[in-house]
């Protein structure tokens, strides 16, 4: 028995993409560079393979960042950064993110390896970026240790999670005008030129000051002078309220037309309201001023096994949805960051001093084991979902090979339509 049941695995070989993308810029401006672009590929690379590379290169950015400010700290905190070029080599990194995340469906299509593995693995590596951007974008726009890039973690992932429960509902891949793929990522390529060229304190210059709003005295009586990072990050949360009116609405439709209640799938954004909910519990340890993680190096690792979790979490869902199985209620992972929260809070609840979290050294032991395990959790769910996919399908992950009628890997072009070998 592998980690998909007989069941899940035949449904596989029924599902079919469905998306919509209505973005202006993607039809056209983008829409024609990705035909030019992905006419360099050859047909002997997987489409999986190009996403892989495309994750790759976001993650040499992010060899950069620790190679420069490990403990990420930004100038404000008395920290000199990463020199200012290195700002361009992630808006490059990120626009070819895009580039090599926009062309693997097309890859896909050219080579005949289309289905749902790639839809799997393409979302799997948008997950991961989710949260690398993140980081990213809040040390370029000086940010760093705080509260704010906190709140940008959960406004990403929710904007992800979103898009994915939406999908699992309706069965199409929405992309409305204003879409985090296509305007999002074109956003935070900007906000690295632009901190390329003028440095990161740029973004601390206030938002009425800069714009010389602050001439209008009805303006500065109502409106906060807030710091241009700041003033983004609220920017964001009414692009997350836009976003969660648009995707349920699309789900009220989808439901209506199928005679489904359209009020039960708000249960299943319950998954993700626990998440954020364990990870601000254990980050308001000691308190919400004093954050013993937020405010020191640990707050990097915990970000990440942040990130790997909620991959850990999307991709369930999107198996869920190719697969035809129930969705995922809970996650595993819970249970060790309960454990995490409850020893972070035991001043606070019991007044009794932590067990596990008692000294800075112990804490820093624990978060870079929870940076371990969901790291491991992660990559054997992957590994486990990868093997029973191609051997059921008979479709290779990384290569352009399918198996013929014989149960033989071939190259894709030596084999027939049906499923034979060509004779040479």
């Amino acid at each position: 028995m592998g980690y998909l049941s007989q069941s899940a695995l035949k449904n596989l070989k029924k599902y079919s993409y469905k998306g919509v993308d209505e973005s202006l810029v993607s039809r056209y401006l983008l829409t024609p560079y990705w035909n030019w672009f992905i006419k360099l590929w050859p047909l002997t690379i997987a489409p999986n393979t190009i996403t892989l590379l495309g994750l790759c290169i976001v993650l040499f950015n992010i060899l950069t960042l620790l190679y420069y400010d490990p403990l990420y700290l930004t100038e404000k905190d008395g920290a000199s950064g990463p020199p200012q070029w290195i700002y361009f080599t992630w808006a490059i990194g990120l626009f070819m993110y895009q580039s090599f995340d926009a062309v693997d469906g097309k890859q896909a299509r050219r080579t005949g390896m289309a289905g749902p593995l790639g839809q799997m693995f393409d979302h799997g590596c948008d997950a991961l970026n989710t949260t690398l951007e993140v980081i990213l974008a809040s040390r370029a726009l000086n940010l760093g240790r705080s509260w704010w890039t906190v709140a940008s973690q959960i406004a990403t992932l929710a904007n992800f999670y979103l898009t994915t429960w939406e999908e699992y509902h309706t069965g199409v891949l929405y992309l409305g005008v204003f879409s985090g793929p296509v305007e999002g990522i074109l956003m935070i390529v900007i906000i690295y030129i632009i901190t390329g060229i003028f440095g990161p304190t740029f973004w601390d210059q206030r938002f009425l000051t800069y714009t010389r709003l602050d001439r209008i005295p009805q303006v500065v009586q109502h409106v906060p002078n807030i710091g241009l990072n700041e003033s983004f990050m609220v920017f964001g949360a009414f692009a997350l309220a836009f976003n969660i009116i648009s995707s349920y609405r699309n789900v009220i439709r989808a439901t209506k037309a199928t005679g489904r209640s359209s009020l039960k799938p708000l249960i299943y954004l319950l998954p993700f309201v626990v998440s954020v909910t364990f990870q601000i519990l254990w980050l308001l340890s000691p308190s919400y001023q004093d954050s013993a993680i937020i405010h020191s190096p640990l707050f990097l690792p915990f970000l990440c096994a942040w990130g790997l979790q909620f991959a850990h979490q999307v991709g369930r869902m999107i198996l869920s949805h190719v697969a035809s199985t129930p969705f995922p209620m809970w996650h595993s992972m819970w249970i060790w960051s309960v454990i995490g929260v409850i020893d972070a809070q035991l001043p606070v609840l019991f007044d009794k001093p932590s067990l596990i979290q008692s000294t800075p050294k112990r804490t820093a032991v624990f978060i870079y084991l929870t940076l371990a395990i969901s790291f491991f959790t992660y990559a054997r769910f992957c590994a486990l979902v990868i093997r029973d996919v191609t051997e059921f399908l008979g479709i290779a992950c990384f290569t352009v090979r399918k198996k013929d009628a014989e149960g033989a890997w071939r190259d894709v072009r030596d084999i027939q339509q049906d499923g034979f070998v060509k004779r040479l």
